[in-house]
């Protein structure tokens, strides 16, 4: 069974796009990275798959339910972090965790105490003392407390400092070997090269690739690095050129042979020649787009 399956699904806005044609399928038990800028329609496709917004049009069904007949049941299987939480201001963080639990009628206490140990949070805070991260780990826990078997989190790392991040995704890590199915939606493209199985780019409203992380990672242009030379060598199929002293680096999508035959003619004291990280890879989509 799929943990999550789009159809066509399209989101509009009054004349504004919101998503348009999305097909997109996400196994269960897999750990999905969402890629996208700010506006590129992912919290809009999260919202629609939840229920929160209505589609214009498609259909979608998260572990096996559709999205608009079965939302109750759905959502009490489903662990959701919005990108933006808002808390009521002068409830202690403790009041907060134990009435999101309370919604789902379930005693979530021991896993609550976990996690709250587990991210440093203080329960007996109030919200309006609270700092962004410290908010985001409340978030985190009303998401994940009740051990959802989809979770669904929309630019959680925002505002966390680095250990936070490490621990949250040490976490996340956890949760998906014992069996649920992760989906994180980030434009740090970083996290979902290091943590992420399979993803998804997404721009303007619409899916631009789908495929693991490491087939994605995978294309004809190569990032070189060269030491001792100031400049570019002079071929074809060469951009985002970037300068330091004396080395220079760039992307090359031309002929490797021709390539080496160049750079055995300079006066090189280095040189490299890797595998673009995601950054460049999502760049490189969104060129072919242009």
């Amino acid at each position: 069974m799929d943990a999550l399956k789009t159809i066509s699904l399209t989101k509009y806005y009054g004349k504004s796009r919101g998503i348009l044609d999305m097909n997109l399928t996400v196994e269960q038990g897999d750990f999905f990275g969402f890629i996208g800028p700010n506006g590129a329609g992912k919290s809009t496709t999260i919202r629609t798959l939840l229920g929160l917004i209505a589609p214009t049009s498609g259909s979608a069904r998260l572990l096996g339910m559709d999205i608009l007949c079965q939302k109750e049941t759905i959502l009490s299987h489903v662990g959701y972090m919005p990108s933006e939480a808002s808390f009521y201001r002068n409830m202690r963080v403790k009041e907060v965790i134990k009435f999101s639990a309370d919604l789902r009628h379930r005693d979530c206490r021991a896993e609550a105490k976990k996690l709250c140990e587990r991210l440093e949070l203080d329960v007996n805070k109030k919200i309006r003392e609270l700092s962004l991260g410290n908010r985001k780990k409340v978030s985190i826990i009303c998401a994940l407390q009740h051990m959802p078997d989809l979770c669904i989190l929309d630019e959680p790392t925002s505002g966390l400092d680095p250990l936070m991040q490490r621990e949250f995704y040490a976490i996340l890590e956890e949760r998906n070997q014992e069996g649920a199915t992760i989906f994180v939606s980030s434009h740090i493209l970083s996290e979902i090269q290091r943590y992420c199985r399979h993803a998804a780019v997404i721009r303007e409203g619409r899916l631009l690739a789908l495929d693991s992380t490491e087939r994605l990672g995978h294309t004809d242009t190569k990032r070189v690095r060269l030491g001792g030379v100031h400049t570019p060598p002079d071929l074809p199929h060469i951009k985002d050129v970037q300068m330091d002293g004396d080395s220079v680096s760039f992307l090359y999508g031309g002929n490797l042979n021709e390539l080496l035959n160049t750079l055995s003619a300079l006066p090189l004291t280095d040189v490299s020649i890797t595998e673009p990280d995601l950054e460049e890879i999502f760049m490189h989509y969104y060129e072919e787009e242009n």
